[in-house]
């Protein structure tokens, strides 16, 4: 049998493009991913606002889809991907995220998965695979849709390397849950483990390549995957197996992959490989041998963190998820919103601050007048990353007012409110 296979390299602005080409290639995504068919780039916005290592980067996107022209894949055939939640605007995310730049530059679609598209029942997309689930059924007892572009098509997920309140880490399989799950995937939160097993069986079903690009440029420790404390790593990996990227990330950050229950589930069932001696490393293979020595999710939690935990695993647990599956939903939405874009964001602005003046932050702040010709695909990375910020603009009404039109959407778009294509039922 195959071993697993992960890349790895170590990267900075000058070099990141043609460190992105070479690391795809070098976990031979080109095998894994067909050229005659859609290929949906799945871009991470776990944050709208933008806050070092939560999203997906520009230069992530810009690297992978320069691969790709490069070597041979059409452009028409490619196009960026978007999930929706009640908490994250995806179109703010991928303005101030600057992923919107890179898509209109390169001149591909850029699909927003809750806006016009067609969704299928799960049943009529798996069919008895759903009765392998080991917990969406009891979730759902009616089933669930999922995007039916999604069937047939080439997928390549492009997580960032941070820490998870819920999971410990998240990287490649957490990415794919916003895009397969609706708007009531917080449903699921209880024995979210399992459901990334449910979801991987999914996408090795229905997706005709299955890919995993993960920047760690900036990576996030600490209450992820918003409240973290960012830092510069300059690392970048890659996989065909989701399983296996996500153990060497969490290698990286100082954790034991196999006691992390999600990935140790997926080994055990043979959906990847957990174990990091059973994976072959390539490209720069002494960095997977380091620690980030990370404190993890858990040491220092938020408020918000340890509410969530409350609801979920706490005593509270079952008056409290039954309030999410009723009218009373809107609470917990809107307290989110209310602590991360008024309170948290705000007094912790000075850490965005601090990451742009390293290399990376002075590229994404200077994004706008550095931007490469589209069609010069020898490009190896920036020579000049442009001035660091004089100073932390003041921005704080702007930032309110987004955070406003967050909290009305928020509230237009209760998912236990609206009926519609995604909620389950079948035609």
């Amino acid at each position: 049998m195959e071993r697993s296979k992960v890349a790895i390299i170590k990267t900075s602005p000058q070099t990141v493009l043609e460190d992105y080409h070479r690391l795809m290639n070098l976990a031979d995504y080109q095998d894994e991913l067909p050229k005659n068919v859609d290929t949906a780039l799945k871009i991470n916005i776990s944050w709208h606002f933008f806050y070092p290592g939560s999203s997906t980067t520009p230069w992530q996107l810009e690297g992978v889809i320069r691969a790709m022209k490069r070597d041979g894949y059409d452009p028409a055939l490619i196009h960026g991907c978007h999930n929706r939640t009640v908490v994250i605007d995806s179109h703010l995310g991928e303005r101030e995220n600057k992923q919107v730049n890179v898509t209109d530059h390169h001149g591909l679609r850029n699909i927003h998965l809750y806006e016009g598209e067609e969704w299928i029942h799960i049943r009529d997309a798996v069919g008895d695979l759903t009765d392998k689930f080991l917990v969406l059924n009891d979730v759902y007892p009616k089933g669930f849709m999922i995007p039916k572009r999604f069937i047939g098509e080439n997928i390549i997920h492009l997580p960032t390397i941070k820490t998870h309140v819920f999971t410990t880490t998240t990287g490649a399989m957490k990415n794919a849950f916003g895009g397969l799950l609706n708007e009531k995937r917080h449903w699921t939160h209880p024995v979210i483990h399992e459901t990334l097993i449910d979801l991987l069986r999914i996408q090795k079903k229905i997706h005709s390549g299955l890919f995993a690009v993960m920047d760690g440029t900036f990576a996030g420790d600490g209450p992820g995957p918003r409240c973290m404390v960012p830092y510069v790593k300059n690392m970048l990996l890659a996989s065909s197996d989701q399983v296996a990227i996500d153990a060497i990330a969490a290698k990286l950050m100082g954790f034991d992959p196999m006691k992390i229950k999600f990935i140790r589930l997926a080994h055990e069932a043979g959906l990847g490989t957990g174990r990091p001696e059973e994976i072959e490393i390539v490209g720069d293979v002494e960095e997977a041998n380091k620690s980030w020595h990370f404190v993890g999710p858990f040491k220092k939690m938020t408020f918000a963190s340890k509410m969530q935990h409350k609801i979920y695993w706490g005593p509270l647990k079952k008056p409290l998820e039954w309030s999410l599956r009723t009218a009373l939903a809107p609470w917990a939405f809107i307290a989110s919103v209310l602590y991360h874009d008024f309170f948290w964001y705000t007094v912790h602005k000075r850490r965005v601050l601090k990451i742009l003046k390293s290399d990376w932050g002075k590229l994404f702040n200077n994004w706008e007048e550095l931007e490469l010709p589209a069609d010069d695909l020898e490009i190896q990375g920036w020579k000049s990353v442009g001035k660091e910020p004089a100073k932390l603009q003041k921005q704080s009404f702007k930032h309110m007012m987004k955070a406003f039109k967050v909290m009305g959407t928020t509230i237009k778009e209760i998912p236990d409110f609206v009926t519609g294509k995604q909620t389950g039922k079948r035609n």
